[in-house]
């Protein structure tokens, strides 16, 4: 539960960057916080959570070394190109494919591979909370899809995915009789 609620505390400080960046205007330093957050770690981080529930020990040593690859990689890549407007800057205008936008792109493939494994593998135990969670997931990938096509604006797909993955998180499981 503890990386579940890492992951909710990462998708939160992203959604902060972004209402930072559309706020105050976009700039390296908003962009940084909002790619960590929510381009490197929050999908990485669910993927744990659900990991460690199914007694997969060995993956949390592995998300430890991504998580400190992912700061570096965050804090050390250079930032290139101008900012403009209060729009979620495209990381591709921003970051060089390797490392930074390669490092996302594994963790989130990782995250999202082990957080819809899980969650399908135990539906029958909790049907409403793993339909919940897939929800979310469903939600913010189409969010992110469709923002990096330039077709829709992100705060509405990353409220609706929050609140699905908190409910799937929270829901109680139904007791056996």
């Amino acid at each position: 539960m503890a990386a579940w609620g890492a992951a909710l505390v990462s998708y939160a400080v992203a959604s902060a960057a972004l209402a930072w960046g559309a706020a105050a205007g976009w700039d390296a330093r908003a962009f940084r916080v909002y790619y960590l957050f929510g381009g490197l770690l929050t999908a990485p981080l669910l993927g744990l959570g659900s990991l460690l529930l199914t007694r997969r020990r060995w993956a949390l040593w592995l998300a430890l070394f991504y998580a400190g690859l992912a700061v570096g990689v965050a804090v050390a890549a250079p930032v290139v190109g101008e900012f403009s407007g209060s729009s979620i800057p495209a990381a591709q205008d921003h970051l060089h494919f390797f490392p930074a936008r390669l490092v996302a792109l594994a963790g989130n493939i990782a995250g999202t591979t082990a957080v819809v494994a899980v969650a399908t593998a135990t539906i029958r135990r909790r049907p409403l909370g793993n339909a919940l969670i897939l929800a979310g997931v469903a939600v913010a990938a189409a969010g992110t899809a469709l923002s990096g096509l330039g077709a829709a604006k992100t705060g509405v797909f990353v409220s609706i995915a929050a609140l699905l993955l908190y409910g799937g998180f929270t829901v109680s499981t139904p007791t056996r009789r």
